[in-house]
């Protein structure tokens, strides 16, 4: 039995053996979100081999049960590439999911906006991505599956509930191409007017690998980003990670309301 099996029978000991309807990836700011599914939470530490989760803003728990009816499997936070090098630290909760049985990932993350129209405190639905970072999470996977298609990554009828949701609580969320950078450090104004160049909306340092990841395990996914910040040069603000957590709950809030309607159906 493989290591992600091992862990998901954990689960399914501590949870229950139905499977998720859908998972979400939980972002900077965004992990008290996990605290309103009414199930099982089970701290990273207890299952073997799970990332840390270190970034202060993140809250390091799988919870397993039900939120607006929906069951479903909630990671309160994400490992970074940024934080070991390594592109595929997601891997193996990902892994777990989907021998959880779950078919649908949902991803948040915190974004710089490189458009006037969404300033922080803005949502925005990924249509698409750019792998800036120079990176794949697929690097050392020895089997042909790694030669996985992208040209619909972002799951179009995922998309289309998440604007049908957004449309119905009254919250915009314009769709947008988010741009992945490596990280830690912010990026410079030359390299916010070259994304610009290369059609990119916002930009962060997460999702993408998660988006590679769950297209080669199989997984519709879909994502959505809480505008903390505008980018480097765009505006007079100064941007760093504790700003990134003060302007996160701005957009968290509207967010809560989307993907609660969201789950619904």
């Amino acid at each position: 039995m493989s290591k992600s099996a091992d862990i998901a029978r954990l689960v399914r000991d501590r949870a229950g053996n139905q499977a998720p309807e859908y998972a979400l990836i939980l972002g900077s700011g965004l992990g008290h979100l996990a605290a309103t599914v009414e199930g099982v939470a089970i701290p990273y530490s207890d299952l073997p081999g799970f990332p840390h989760a270190g970034v202060s803003g993140h809250v390091p728990k799988l919870v397993v049960g039900t939120l607006e009816g929906r069951r479903v499997a909630v990671l309160g936070g994400r490992a970074h590439y940024y934080e070991s090098g390594r592109a595929d630290v997601m891997r193996l909760p990902l892994e777990v999911l989907k021998d959880l049985g779950c078919e649908n990932l949902v991803l948040t993350n915190a974004a710089g906006s490189l458009r006037d129209d969404m300033p922080p405190g803005s949502l925005m639905l990924l249509s698409d991505h750019i792998a800036f970072a120079g990176t794949n999470p697929l690097i050392g996977e020895p089997t042909d599956a790694r030669f996985v298609p992208l040209g619909d990554a972002h799951h179009a009828g995922l998309r289309a509930a998440l604007k049908a949701a957004a449309t119905a609580e009254g919250v915009d969320l314009p769709e947008g191409v988010y741009c992945w950078f490596s990280g830690p450090s912010f990026e410079t104004p030359a390299e916010i007017r070259a994304a610009r160049v290369l059609g990119a909306d916002a930009v962060g340092m997460s999702t993408v690998p998660e988006i590679i990841l769950g297209r080669f395990l199989g997984l519709n996914c879909a994502a959505v980003s809480v505008i903390t910040n505008m980018g480097a040069g765009l505006s007079d603000e100064s941007i760093s990670h504790e700003h990134t957590k003060a302007m996160a709950p701005l957009g968290a809030a509207k967010l809560e309301k989307v993907l609660r309607r969201f789950l619904r159906g």
